[in-house]
């Protein structure tokens, strides 16, 4: 008398799966990444827009509006002009931290790219992966933001809202950008602190985010125009008070921070197929 033959155990195609969702796996592990530095993220998304929207709301801009009155700045007062400026370069900040040295930790440092491009998991969901984790945490600390700024008073507009959206458009821009300069590197030597000092310090200075644009000389004004900061800036005020700018100039905000993250992004992923499969 024969056996019935017993089928064979169901096993899942994890390389199938890993396929189809290595870029939320690659954002996962992110994310269990930043549980240990959790802390200096809450620390950070909650008392920077304290300390800089009193500092703007009750210092610096007690000041200004003494000066200029209440209506002083674009029609209103200092502290709605600059809080979407400071949403912005929040989101600018987020993208510094996450986009320079979590890239070089992955390639060099602790370079886990290399184990999980030795995987199903292909190079480009690897970039896609960190671009998801980074966007969440982003947002996180836009929202947080927003909520102050709305606890100050700092946005009158009804569509003050947008101004998150445009925030998270605005660091990516710079950050998918920033990234690919990142995976090209294959020491650091001091380039990323070079970054931070001699173009993210003077973007923020030169973008508009602390005084109009227009009083600085017309030499020192094309800083601002190719600054992502500049453009999420001047597209924030006008959701957030209601700025007038024309409909054209709106619309090149957004194509020209929506060309930027796509730019960035595919040379991130072109660099980073090079140099795991090499």
């Amino acid at each position: 008398m024969t056996e019935a033959a017993v089928p064979d155990p169901v096993v899942p195609d994890f390389t199938a799966r890993s396929r189809r969702w290595g870029s939320w796996y690659v954002a996962e592990h992110r994310f269990r990444v930043m549980r240990s530095y959790a802390q200096t993220v809450v620390v950070t998304a909650i008392g920077n827009p304290i300390i800089y929207l009193y500092a703007m709301g009750v210092g610096l801009a007690t000041l200004v509006d003494g000066n200029l009155g209440g209506a002083g700045v674009n029609g209103v007062s200092y502290l709605v002009f600059v809080a979407p400026a400071l949403l912005a370069s929040a989101a600018i900040t987020v993208a510094s931290e996450e986009f320079s040295y979590p890239i070089m930790l992955g390639f060099k440092w602790n370079p886990v790219f290399f184990g999980m491009n030795a995987s199903s998991i292909q190079p480009g969901q690897i970039i896609n992966g960190i671009v998801i984790s980074v966007a969440v945490r982003m947002l996180v600390t836009c929202l947080i933001y927003y909520a102050f700024m709305l606890l100050f008073g700092a946005v009158p507009g009804p569509l003050g809202f947008l101004t998150v959206p445009v925030a998270l458009l605005t660091g990516l821009a710079f950050g998918a950008l920033f990234m690919a300069y990142t995976a090209t590197l294959k020491d650091d030597t001091g380039q990323l602190a070079m970054v931070m000092r001699f173009v993210i310090l003077p973007m923020t200075l030169f973008s508009g985010t602390f005084f109009p644009l227009s009083v600085l000389p017309i030499y020192l004004q094309w800083i601002g125009w190719i600054s992502p900061l500049w453009h999420g800036t001047e597209l924030s005020r006008v959701f957030a008070y209601g700025m007038y700018e024309p409909l054209w100039l709106s619309v090149v905000h957004v194509l020209y921070l929506g060309a930027l993250l796509t730019l960035g992004w595919v040379l991130a992923r072109r660099v980073t197929v090079r140099r795991l499969n090499t």
